[in-house]
Order: C-alpha cells, then sequence, then structure tokens
C-alpha cells in the first residue's frame, strides 16, 4: 500500500509538470483557436466559411498541434526544435490569413482584427523565446 502512494504522489507530480499543458504557448495558441474559430462563424460574411475562413482555422490549429507533436518528440533536441519551428511558421500564416481577411473586408471589425493580430504577434516572439531556450538548454539523452 505504501508502495502504491509513493507511486501514485510521483505519477501525480510527473502527470503535472510533464505536460504540454502546461506550456504557456501552447495555451495561448489553444486560446488562438477558439477566439479564431468563433471569429470566422460570427464575424466572416457566409462565402468565406469554407475559403479563408477555413484556411485560417486550419493554420490556427496547427500551430497548437504541432507544439504537441514537438513536445512529444521532446527526448530528441532537434525533433522538438524542428516542430517548435513548424509551429512558429503557421502562426506567421495565420497572420497572414487574418490581415488577407482584414485586407479584403470579410473581417470588417477592426478591434476583433486588432485584439487578434496583437495576440498572434505575442505568440510568434513566445514560441522564438521557447525555440531559443531550447536550443540554448544542456539536454541530456
Amino acid at each position: 500500500m505504501g508502495e502504491l502512494l509513493v507511486f501514485g504522489f510521483w505519477f501525480l507530480v510527473f502527470k503535472t509538470v510533464m505536460s504540454y499543458k502546461n506550456l504557456e504557448i501552447w495555451k495561448l495558441a489553444d486560446e488562438l483557436v477558439v477566439e479564431i474559430h468563433e471569429m470566422t462563424l460570427t464575424k466572416l460574411p457566409k462565402f468565406e466559411m469554407f475559403e479563408e475562413g477555413g484556411q485560417i482555422r486550419r493554420s490556427s490549429k496547427s500551430v497548437k498541434s504541432t507544439i504537441v507533436e514537438g513536445y512529444g518528440r521532446k527526448r530528441y533536441k532537434p525533433e522538438f526544435i524542428k516542430f517548435l519551428v513548424y509551429s512558429l511558421g503557421s502562426n506567421d500564416e495565420t497572420i497572414d490569413h487574418l490581415e488577407t481577411l482584414f485586407k479584403t473586408k470579410s473581417l470588417k471589425d477592426s478591434d476583433v482584427y486588432n485584439y487578434l493580430h496583437a495576440k498572434l504577434e505575442t505568440l510568434g516572439k513566445k514560441i522564438n523565446l521557447f525555440i531559443k531556450g531550447v536550443d540554448n538548454t544542456d539536454w541530456e539523452k
């Protein structure tokens, strides 16, 4: 029984500490997925639903999922960094889709545009800093 409690305690600690869900970049990407999804459903014309609206939904989801995939490969530093770079690229793609929607006047709400744009820019900076941190860390085999 004592061994089970110790195991349970360490399992709980491991599960709490060792999760991509504890990464600030993942949390921010997760918020953006929901906010961008909602924006495409409520702020865009219907014809954009499967055009640029679909593209921005997919690219925002890719930011989050490549963070997760990289985290799953964190044992191998170059793989982790590679997927974080993919995530950064998807974030840039999401910014481009947002700018296109605004420039073409499909997204007319400048407050929503400015809010999402600033949040995406912040996420890009945080992913960049995270990549530098991983790159500058000594990795154990």
